[in-house]
């Protein structure tokens, strides 16, 4: 008996209703109303969904081998089999169910679409959006707890992290390079709190940030040459306010030849080059063993032969560990930092070295960091939305035992438009860099009027 048999033994269609005919008066009768959208969690569409997983299942046994063009041909066969389905609950059976086959279920329509940059999901029925820079709510729900857990466990897969009431945080990454935070209850006090950050498929590249108004055509250009240039550079800003983004077109900078070294927590970032190692660390198994922590990775890249090292964020010892490979030959490197302004991303800096364990003076972490560090790219997250390039900023050196820096460029905002919109202008300062002449000794010259002050 075919499949299309089985189903129709199951549900026998209802009889048709009689159909009214017009009278002598030739009054037709009036349409009947469309019927209502379907209620995705009511009980009859689930039990729909059931129904139609259950003979999908008894028909395949591998439905996750099928294209999701195959799968959605058979689902669609048994739902036009069933009795009594409206087509208005025809496609979204059929959607998802492909979507919690083959995707991660009412989340996947989230994933794919272009427009949404971060998925919050604050326990199972609410589930938020950031698109173009606001927060929404969705309409989008999983059915109860375990329904969350049970399309987590799918997205872990992929990275083989784990989370339970055991080690109940997780930062891990999607196939399509997304970043995943998942928090459980009970530290999530009101449900499961899973946070995805989703990364264009294309990087950005500093031309197209240029022409977003991330920075001017001006800054950009500096940040070329400061790239090509082997100057070291921390990208600073505060969670959501483009840095890895903005690390990520610095990176396009760096010339094919040389051999890149990156190093995350969950690895995100979206190099072009051919000639790169991705590391990424690993958090302690069940028995609590075998973690290996940025800093064993910071360290082991130096014996890796580098020409660049990029740290995709530093947040604790590994600071240290950084600076000393900035200091020793390792020029060129790349990291971001989580600060409001250059001036705390450098207290943020001192303060993670302390974190290693090393007992040293202030001042020598100071003198450390005021001669490893180049440029200071501090970004941020405006109130409309946007994110922008406010500061670059260049550390001078050291006087008297505090870091001196001096602002080359900088975003000047005025206020907010009658559309909510911030408005400002991006400004340069009239200040040469003092690393314009090591920039000429590697043959880059900078235009005398990337400085002039003002556009």
């Amino acid at each position: 008996m075919s499949l299309r048999e089985r189903m129709r033994g199951a549900a026998a269609p209802a009889p048709a209703e009689p159909r009214e005919v017009a009278g002598p008066t030739n009054k037709l009768t009036p349409p009947k109303p469309a019927p209502p959208a379907p209620e995705y969690l009511s009980q009859r569409f689930l039990e729909l969904k059931s129904t139609v997983q259950n003979a999908l299942l008894a028909e395949i046994t591998d439905p996750e081998a099928l294209s999701r063009r195959e799968l959605m041909e058979r689902i669609l066969l048994i739902v036009d089999s069933l009795a009594g389905v409206s087509p208005m609950e025809k496609d979204p059976l059929a959607h998802g169910l492909v979507d919690e086959i083959l995707g991660y279920g009412p989340i996947q329509p989230l994933l794919d679409d272009d427009q949404i940059s971060e998925i919050m999901i604050n326990g199972y029925d609410k589930i938020y959006v950031e698109r173009n820079g606001q927060l929404i709510r969705t309409g989008a729900s999983f059915r109860d707890e375990r329904h969350v857990r049970a399309i987590l466990e799918k997205m872990l897969a992929y990275s083989g992290r784990r989370v339970d009431e055991s080690s109940p945080m997780v930062d891990a990454r999607l196939p399509d390079g997304s970043r995943l935070n998942a928090v459980l209850r009970p530290l999530s006090v009101n449900g499961d709190a899973v946070t995805i950050r989703k990364f264009s498929k294309d990087p950005f590249v500093m031309d197209q940030l240029a022409r977003m108004g991330t920075l001017s055509s001006d800054m950009a250009a500096f940040l070329e040459a400061a790239v090509q240039g082997k100057l070291n550079i921390v990208v600073s800003g505060g969670t959501g306010s483009g840095k890895t983004t903005t690390l990520n077109a610095l990176s396009a900078f760096i010339p094919a030849h040389e051999r890149i070294i990156t190093i995350e927590d969950a690895a995100e970032l979206q190099l072009q080059q051919e000639h790169k190692v991705t590391l990424e660390t690993r958090p302690p198994n069940i028995e609590g063993r075998g973690a290996i922590p940025m800093r064993d990775l910071v360290r082991n890249a130096l014996r890796m032969r580098p020409d660049r090292i990029i740290v995709g964020e530093v947040r604790g010892g590994e600071a240290l560990d950084m600076l000393q490979a900035m200091n020793t030959g390792h020029e060129g490197s790349l990291t971001t930092v989580h600060a409001n302004s250059p001036r705390d991303c450098l207290s943020r800096i001192e303060t993670m070295v302390l974190m290693a364990g090393v007992e040293l003076p202030l001042a020598a972490i100071r003198s450390q960091v005021a001669s490893a560090i180049d440029i200071i790219v501090q970004q941020a997250r405006l109130l409309d939305g946007s994110r922008r390039i406010v500061r670059i900023t260049e550390v001078v050196g050291l006087e008297s035992s505090t870091i001196t820096t001096q602002d080359l460029f900088g975003f000047d905002q005025a206020g907010v438009d009658e559309q909510g919109r911030v408005t400002g202008e991006f400004r340069g300062y009239g200040i040469r860099p003092r690393s314009a002449d090591r920039l000429r000794a590697q043959g880059i010259e900078l235009p005398g009027s990337l400085f002039a002050g003002g556009y």
